[in-house]
């Protein structure tokens, strides 16, 4: 638990030292830095790597500049600027925080706390992290970085997950943040944890933090913070049905906008037992003119691993009517002009087919 009393901090003032000479001030969301830039950033940044975000987070800025651009976009324009990103509730919720922002904020960020972690994807630590980085509020953060310096530091033992674990960190983190230069010590803390003390390896030799660190004064830095409880994860599989017609347009249908890759658009799937051409014929009015397997392809989610099995279909111009409710349509893969929120497993399937050679008439 924190020291007793109003005793301060004994790692800002190093922390603060070493981000003057290591923190990183060039992110592009910090030039230049305001709320919705911070806010951005920082749902991006939620179990993704600095790395991956910068040019999503660049793409995302040109296209959305502002609060009230993001709130008027459509949901398949924003999910098709976040395809590739993973976590696609992130996406959705931005979208969903936007027009509540446009619709009972005018169009800004609230400087509230509570106000802030109440709008959907952000919670206390997203807020904590928008109102320190972007108007210098003293407000705790407790992303996975934090956890993991904090629980080092402090000895901490138990997952993080679990409520009375949670409950101590977010003490010490409150204990420690300071009332002075509060955004480069929640912008120091986040980096030494992406940066030094990192989950695999850290470099306790380059860490300001060291000489009173428990993990690396008791040799623990392997065992802090706890893992997670080990658990079976499941394996799921699906049918995915690459239906090509002659323009070499591919059959994609959305899907519905809460659960695995809500709001998305895939290839249908016909389930377990089904004749892939039988559900052509059904859906389409005709049966295909070529069928290929595929390859199985592996997705691990957090919670399960999905195996797909693609199965390419080659097929005239359908009968009858195709979309249905304005749930499917015909994607044109080249050139992809249609601004629609695609899996990344999905766009590599599509790859593929831009890849082969064109079928050819029989």
């Amino acid at each position: 638990m924190p020291p007793a009393g109003d005793s301060p901090s004994a790692i800002a003032p190093p922390l603060l030292a070493w981000f003057d000479h290591h923190g990183r001030r060039d992110l592009p969301w910090q030039a230049p830095t305001s709320p919705y830039r911070v806010w951005v950033s920082e749902v991006m940044l939620q179990q993704t790597q600095v790395a991956t975000v910068i040019p999503y987070f660049t793409r995302f800025m040109a296209r959305f500049p502002t609060i009230e651009a993001l709130a008027r976009a459509t949901a398949d324009d924003v999910l098709h600027h976040w395809s590739g990103l993973g976590y696609y509730a992130r996406g959705r919720n931005l979208h969903r925080a936007a027009r509540i922002l446009a619709r009972e904020h005018g169009g800004r960020l609230p400087e509230d706390p509570e106000a802030l972690a109440a709008l959907p994807g952000i919670g206390r630590s997203t807020a904590g992290a928008i109102l320190a980085l972007a108007w210098e509020r003293r407000e705790p953060i407790l992303d996975g970085n934090v956890k993991r310096v904090l629980a080092r530091y402090h000895g901490v033992r138990g997952w993080t997950g679990q409520a009375a674990v949670q409950r101590e960190l977010w003490a010490l983190a409150d204990h420690h943040t300071p009332f002075q230069r509060v955004a480069h010590y929640t912008q120091a803390i986040m980096d030494l944890g992406a940066t030094v003390c990192t989950r695999r390896r850290p470099r306790c030799g380059e860490c300001p933090l060291r000489s009173g660190c428990h993990a690396h004064n008791h040799d623990e830095t392997h065992l802090l913070p706890s893992p997670r409880p080990k658990r079976v994860i499941p394996i799921r599989q699906a049918t995915f049905l690459i239906i090509e017609n002659r323009a070499r347009e591919v059959l994609l249908e959305q899907r519905p906008p809460t659960g695995v890759w809500g709001g998305l658009w895939c290839p249908p799937q016909c389930a377990a037992g089904t004749d892939p051409a039988d559900w052509v014929e059904r859906h389409l009015g005709g049966l295909p003119r070529a069928m290929t397997r595929w390859p199985v392809v592996t997705h691990v989610f957090t919670h399960f691993r999905l195996e797909i099995q693609p199965v390419h279909l080659q097929v005239d111009s359908p009968r009858g009517r195709v979309l249905d409710g304005d749930r499917m349509l015909w994607y044109n893969t080249h050139p992809a002009n249609q601004p629609v929120g695609i899996a990344a497993p999905v766009a590599r399937l599509l790859a593929r087919l831009l890849s082969e050679e064109p079928p050819s008439d029989p």
